[in-house]
C-alpha cells in the first residue's frame, strides 16, 4: 500500500481575538502502484490557545462543578431564579406545591411503619453509643423534621445508626466514663454531633464531597462486618445478664469478660434473650424471603419491647434477674446549646470524634440515598445531602440530639411501605412526638435484654459476606483492604481498624499512580488494529518497531519507574530479536492514548529517553497525546526538540509512514 509521507509545521490560524495554533500535515505522494492506494496522515493539533484565568477556572469547574448545578438559572427572569434559588436550597418547595391527599395516605401508612423500628432502634442505639436511651428518642424527633425540608431523597428514613453510635461510644468511653462522668460525657457526644455537622456541611458547601470516596466499598465491607461482630458480642452483656462487662471494644477482651464473669449469668435473661432474639431472626428472614411480608421485620421490634414489657410487669416481683430500662423523663428534646463543650482538655476529642462520625455517616446516608433513588429513577445530589445531613446533626446538637444519618433498615422498610416524599419523615417525628409526651413511663418494664436482641438483629444484616467474596474474586488489593478494616476493628480498636483500611486503600491508589501498567501492542493482521500482544493472541510484532502503550498520566510520582521499565522492554526487545536473528530494533513508538496530563517531571523523562535512545540509533515517535499533554509539549519546547514528524495521530499511520521512509527511493 502506498503512503504519503508527512511534514509536520507548527502554525498559527487567526480567527478574530483567538490564535489557534496547529500542525500542519503537508504531503508528497509518490505514485503508487495501480493496486495501492495511497494512504492519507492526519492532522496532530495543539489544543485553542486559552489563557491562564481560562484555563483555572475550566479545571476548578470540572473539580467542583462536574454536574454544573446552576445550568436551570440559565436564560431565567429574576422571578424564576428566585423561584428555583428557594427550590435549590430548599428541595420541599419542588415537590411541595404538587403534594396531594393520594401522597400523603402513602407517606402516613410508611412514616407509622418506620415508626415502630425507628422507636426501639432508637432507644438501643443510644445504649450502644453509652447515651441515655430518651436521647435516642430525641434524636428520631427533631433531625427527621430538618430533613424533610432540606434533603433530596424521597425514601431516606433519618435517625442514629448502629455504626456511627458504635463508633461515638468506643471513641469517647476510651477517655470519659459515662458511669462516673455522665454530664460531661453527654457535653462531648454533643459536641462532637456539632463538629460531625459542621464537618459535613462544610464538605457539601465547599463540593469537596470527593473526600468521602477514600472510604471504598471495599473498606466499608470489612468495617461494617468487623462493627458487626463486636456489637452483637458486646450485647453478650444483656443477652447473658452481666452486670460487671469490659468497655473494651476488642475481640478477645469481650470474650475474656463473657466467661471471667460466668457467675453473673441470669438463666431468666437467657431464655427471655434468646427467645426474642429468635423471633425477630425469623421475622428478618420471612421478610427477605418475602419482600411483600416487609412489615412483619418492621413490627418484630416493637412487638418484642411490648410483649416483653408486658412479661416483666406481669411477672415484676419474680423478675428480679432481669434488669429494665427504668424510669424515662417525659417531654420533647431539651435545649443542649449550653451543654457543647467548645474549651477544655477533652475539645481534641470531641473534633476527632465528630469528623470520624460525620465521615461514617455521611458515607452510609448518601449511599443509601442514591440506592433507592436509582430505583426510582430520580437523581440525588450529593452535595446537597451532605449540607442536609450536617446542617440537621448541628441543629440536632443543639437539642439533645447525637449524630444521625439515614438508615439502611429504616429506609429500606420505608421504600417497600410505599413512601413517596420526605412527608414520611414528618410522620415519623409526629409519632415519636407522642411517644416523647405520652408513653415515656410506659418503657419502665421494658428489659435491657430486648435492646440487646434488637441490636443484634439489625446489625446481623451489615456482615456481607457475598460482597467479601466478590471481592475476593475480583480485585484482590479490595479484598486486602476488607480484610484490613475486619480484622483491624476486631482485634487494635475502631477508628484504627478504619485507618487501616483507608491507609490501604491510599496506598493502593499510589501503587496504581506509582506504578501504572505498561502494554507491547502488535498489530492485528489485515487491520490497522493494535492491541497488547498478551491479550490477543493473533496480534503480532512488528519488525524493527517495538509499540508501547502506557495507561496513566506521567507525573513525577512515576517518571523514573516508566523510565526504567521502558528501557527494560528495549532490552527484552533486542533479546529476543538477537535470539531469533530479526531485523534490527529501529523505532520505539509510545502510544500516549492514556496519557491524560504529564508535568515537567514527565516532560524531562520523555526527552531524557529520546536522548538515550538516539544513541542506540532509535527512533522515538509519540502517538496521539491528549490536548493537555501536547500543551505542554509544546511549551517547553520539546516539539522543536524531537521535531515535528515525530508525532503522530494513531499507530497505524505511524508503523506505515516510518516504514515508508525506510524503503529505497527510486
Amino acid at each position: 500500500m502506498g503512503v504519503s509521507f508527512n511534514r509536520v509545521e507548527d502554525f498559527s490560524i487567526h480567527t478574530g481575538s483567538t490564535t489557534t495554533t496547529a500542525m500542519k500535515v503537508s504531503t508528497e505522494i509518490p505514485m503508487p502502484p495501480p493496486e495501492a492506494m495511497a494512504m492519507e496522515i492526519h492532522n496532530v493539533c495543539l489544543p485553542p490557545k486559552k489563557t491562564t484565568f481560562q484555563k483555572l477556572k475550566h479545571r476548578l469547574s470540572e473539580i467542583f462543578f462536574p454536574d454544573d448545578p446552576l445550568y436551570r438559572f440559565k436564560k431565567q427572569t429574576w422571578c424564576k431564579k428566585l423561584v428555583l434559588g428557594l427550590q435549590f436550597l430548599f428541595p420541599i418547595f419542588q415537590w411541595g406545591p404538587e403534594y396531594s391527599l393520594s401522597l400523603f395516605r402513602s407517606d402516613i401508612i410508611s412514616g407509622l411503619t418506620i415508626a415502630s423500628l425507628a422507636i426501639p432502634q432508637g432507644i438501643s442505639y443510644a445504649k450502644l453509643a453509652n447515651l441515655p436511651p430518651s436521647v435516642g428518642l430525641y434524636s428520631s424527633f427533631v433531625p427527621p423534621l430538618i430533613y424533610s425540608v432540606l434533603g433530596s431523597s424521597r425514601h431516606l428514613a433519618v435517625g442514629p445508626v448502629s455504626i456511627a453510635s458504635l463508633v461515638m461510644g468506643t471513641m469517647l468511653s476510651e477517655s470519659v466514663s459515662p458511669v462516673e462522668e455522665p454530664i460531661l460525657y453527654l457535653q462531648l457526644a454533643f459536641t462532637a454531633t456539632f463538629f460531625a455537622g459542621l464537618f459535613q456541611a462544610s464538605l457539601g458547601l465547599l463540593r469537596l464531597g470527593f473526600v468521602i470516596d477514600f472510604l471504598s466499598k471495599a473498606t466499608l465491607v470489612g468495617f461494617m462486618a468487623g462493627a458487626a461482630v463486636i456489637v452483637s458480642l458486646q450485647q453478650l452483656k444483656g443477652l447473658l445478664g452481666i452486670v460487671h462487662f469490659t468497655t473494651k471494644m476488642q475481640l478477645i477482651p469481650v470474650m475474656t469478660s463473657v466467661f471471667e464473669h460466668r457467675q453473673e449469668w441470669s438463666w431468666q435473661t437467657i431464655v427471655m434473650g434468646f427467645s426474642f432474639l429468635l423471633f425477630l431472626l425469623t421475622a428478618r428472614h420471612i421478610s427477605m424471603r418475602k419482600p411483600k411480608l416487609f412489615w412483619v421485620s418492621a413490627a418484630a421490634p416493637l412487638a418484642s419491647v411490648i410483649l416483653s414489657t408486658l412479661f416483666v410487669f406481669c411477672i415484676k416481683s419474680k423478675a428480679h434477674g432481669i434488669s429494665t430500662i427504668g424510669h424515662l423523663q417525659k417531654g420533647l428534646n431539651p435545649t443542649s446549646s449550653n451543654m457543647l463543650y467548645f474549651n477544655g482538655q477533652y475539645l481534641a476529642l470531641a473534633i476527632k470524634t465528630g469528623i470520624v462520625t460525620g465521615i461514617l455517616s455521611l458515607t452510609e446516608g448518601i449511599a443509601v440515598g442514591r440506592t433507592f433513588a436509582s430505583l426510582r429513577n430520580y437523581q440525588v445530589d450529593g452535595n446537597k445531602e451532605m449540607m442536609a445531613i450536617g446542617f440537621m446533626n448541628m441543629a440536632g446538637s443543639c437539642t439533645s440530639c447525637y449524630v444521625t444519618t439515614g438508615s439502611f433498615s429504616r429506609s429500606a422498610v420505608n421504600y417497600n411501605a410505599g413512601a413517596q416524599t420526605a412527608v414520611s419523615n414528618i410522620v415519623l417525628a409526629a409519632a415519636v412526638l407522642v411517644t416523647l409526651l405520652f408513653l415515656m413511663p410506659l418503657f419502665y418494664y421494658t428489659p435491657n435484654v430486648i435492646l440487646a436482641a434488637i441490636i443484634i438483629t439489625a446489625v446481623i444484616g451489615l456482615i456481607d459476606y457475598r460482597a467479601a467474596y466478590k471481592l475476593w474474586k475480583v480485585d484482590k488489593l479490595d479484598f486486602l483492604a476488607c480484610a484490613c478494616s475486619f480484622f483491624g476493628v476486631l482485634f487494635i480498636s475502631v477508628p484504627l481498624g478504619l485507618a487501616i483500611a483507608v491507609g490501604v486503600s491510599v496506598f493502593k491508589i499510589l501503587l496504581h499512580v506509582t506504578r501504572p501498567n505498561t502494554l507491547v501492542l502488535g498489530n492485528i493482521p489485515r487491520t490497522q488494529i493494535y492491541q497488547s500482544i498478551n491479550r490477543y493472541r493473533e496480534a503480532l510484532r512488528v519488525p524493527s518497531f517495538l509499540i508501547l502503550a502506557i495507561e496513566s498520566p506521567i507525573y513525577f510520582a512515576n517518571s523514573t519507574y516508566l523510565q526504567e521499565r521502558t528501557l527494560r522492554w528495549i532490552r527484552e526487545e533486542e533479546e529476543t530479536i538477537k535470539a531469533n536473528n530479526e531485523s534490527a530494533l529501529k523505532c520505539m513508538i509510545i502510544d500516549m492514548t492514556a496519557v491524560t496530563a504529564i508535568d515537567t517531571s514527565g516532560i524531562d523523562m520523555v526527552c531524557e529517553l529520546r536522548k538515550m535512545l538516539e544513541k542506540r540509533s532509535i527512533q522515538l515517535v509519540l502517538v496521539n497525546p491528549a490536548g493537555s499533554v501536547m500543551e505542554k509539549l509544546h511549551q517547553s519546547r520539546v516539539l522543536e526538540y524531537f521535531g515535528m514528524n515525530s508525532f503522530y495521530l494513531t499507530v497505524g499511520e505511524a508503523v506505515d509512514d516510518i516504514s515508508a521512509s525506510w524503503k529505497p527511493q527510486p
